[in-house]
């Protein structure tokens, strides 16, 4: 069968690959073309368009660059016209994904979306598009099931999450190898800092994040740098020796990080499975940030908040993220009572998020609708 899939971050691109994986496993003569990256390709996908070339965060910069955007709209669905799949699978990335489905509706395309938009978190009323334009919904977090068919009467599978299979099948790694290899001091305890992947996001939250590390001088800080960035783009932010770079390494980092500082999303919640103690950190330009904050209805914006519906992780927000209460709340996770109860709780975490193969249920859920269609 043929499969377009399209994802439009690093998220995406990581749990397609997997993805990916269990259709080729399934279905031998799986012809896949997808939007993503590097992950997707590797994996067996003729890659189409990088994420990076649509990676805008924010409204702001979403308005201002609506003209790639919608070039890329155009190109997208033009491909899949001439490609022609048997369905399209569409990860998460809700704005591009969801404009792509109405028009794959129109033209008798099969539509299946993995990784939920998070309407639940804004604007709901885009559960009219789904239950127009959507075929089949895979969910990854255990209350998207409950929202999507008891509140909104739109039957969903609940698959697990399909970052537990990522990070069970992420190779272990010897602290003293990685630290030599990548040339980190032998004995400071790690503070892991994940800043993001979009240029302008990691901008704003690296100079925050780093300002607090002069106040931490028995400790090292290290940045997970992302793939999507060249390292040249870190440069400005390593002026200070007890500051390191890593590339394209954040799992094996988390493996051996003591505490870490981490930007709202997916980040979060790979931290909690890893066991890392963290403070979650999130602020944009004030535009969007004024915007966000009047159609955005949760109580939380972590992911682990969010799954266990309680203050889990503190969370800095725009104008309480700052240098002197992002001390105070990585002092907390460092040592003593607050860190062993925020470590005992990820436990919990784990056991809620449903067990792991995601992705081999996924397969086998879209292939077997696509035989009974």
């Amino acid at each position: 069968m043929k499969y377009y899939i399209i994802a439009g971050e690093a998220s995406g691109d990581l749990h397609g690959s997997n993805l990916i994986k269990a259709l080729k496993n399934k279905d031998a003569s799986a012809d896949i073309r997808c939007w993503g990256g590097d992950l997707m390709q590797e994996a067996g996908a003729t890659l189409v368009k990088h994420y990076k070339e649509m990676a805008f965060m924010g409204f702001l910069e979403v308005i201002l660059n609506l003209f790639t955007i919608f070039k890329n709209i155009r190109f997208c669905k033009s491909d899949i016209a001439s490609f022609n799949p048997d369905v399209i699978i569409f990860i998460d990335y809700s704005g591009f994904n969801l404009r792509i489905a109405q028009w794959a509706k129109v033209h008798n395309f099969k539509t299946h979306y993995y990784i939920s938009p998070q309407i639940w978190a804004s604007r709901e009323n885009r559960i009219h598009k789904i239950k127009r334009d959507i075929d089949a919904m895979y969910v990854i977090l255990p209350f998207e099931k409950e929202f999507y068919e008891e509140k909104h009467d739109f039957p969903v599978h609940f698959v697990g999450h399909p970052l537990l299979d990522a990070i069970n099948n992420n190779p272990k790694v010897a602290v003293e190898t990685f630290r030599s290899a990548n040339k980190l001091h032998a004995e400071k305890p790690i503070v892991a800092l994940l800043p993001g992947s979009r240029a302008q996001e990691v901008q704003k939250m690296l100079k925050v994040m780093l300002s607090v590390v002069s106040d931490f001088s028995d400790y090292q800080f290290v940045i997970a740098g992302a793939p999507s960035l060249d390292q040249s783009f870190y440069a400005p932010f390593l002026k200070n020796e007890n500051v390191s770079l890593v590339i394209n390494k954040t799992y094996h980092l988390l493996q051996i990080a003591h505490g870490a500082l981490v930007t709202s999303g997916t980040a979060t919640l790979e931290t909690a499975l890893f066991k890392v103690p963290q403070v979650v950190c999130y602020k944009a330009n004030w535009l969007s940030y004024q915007i966000a904050k009047r159609i955005i209805t949760l109580d939380y914006i972590s992911l682990v908040n969010l799954i266990m519906k309680k203050e889990i992780v503190k969370e800095l927000i725009q104008n309480t993220l700052t240098s002197e209460n992002l001390k105070s709340a990585l002092l907390n996770i460092l040592n003593g009572d607050f860190r062993e109860s925020q470590i005992q709780e990820y436990y919990t975490l784990e056991k809620t998020l449903g067990g792991s193969g995601a992705s081999e249920k996924t397969a086998t859920l879209i292939l077997q609708k696509l035989k009974n269609n």
